[in-house]
C-alpha cells in the first residue's frame, strides 16, 4: 500500500489542511475589532449599536486622557512608559482602593443593620 499515488495524495491532503488553518488564522487576525460592550454603553450616544466618527473620536480622546493621566501618576522616571516597578505601585494603589471600597460597603451594611435593629427595638 506504499504507492507513490497514495503518498502524493496524503501530501496533498496535509498541505491543504495546513493552508486552511493558516488562512483561518489570517482571517481572524485581519478582522476589524469593534468596541467592547462597555465602550458602546459609554460612548454610543445615539444608541444605534455602533460608534460613528464623532463617538469614536470621543472614545479615543477619553482613552488618551486616561492613558496620559496614568503616565502622569505612575511614570515616575518620565520615560513615557510604565515600568514593572511603576506598575507594581499602580497595582498596590488599585488594591488599596478596592479594599477601601469594600470596607466602606461593609460599614454601610453594618450601619443599616444597626438602624434596622434600632427600628425593630422601637416597634
Amino acid at each position: 500500500m506504499n504507492t507513490p499515488i497514495l503518498r502524493h495524495l496524503l501530501a496533498g491532503v496535509c498541505a491543504l489542511a495546513i493552508l486552511s488553518v493558516a488562512s483561518a488564522q489570517d482571517a481572524d487576525a485581519k478582522a476589524p475589532k469593534g468596541p467592547s460592550k462597555s465602550d458602546l454603553q459609554k460612548f454610543d450616544a445615539n444608541k444605534d449599536g455602533r460608534l460613528d466618527e464623532a463617538e469614536s473620536a470621543t472614545m479615543k480622546a477619553a482613552k488618551d486622557a486616561a492613558r496620559q493621566e496614568r503616565l502622569t501618576k505612575y511614570d515616575t522616571n518620565k520615560d513615557g512608559k510604565v515600568s514593572k516597578e511603576e506598575k507594581a505601585v499602580e497595582d498596590a494603589d488599585k488594591a488599596a482602593a478596592r479594599e477601601a471600597k469594600k470596607a466602606a460597603a461593609e460599614a454601610k451594611k453594618a450601619e443599616r443593620a444597626r438602624e434596622k435593629a434600632k427600628s425593630d427595638k422601637q416597634n
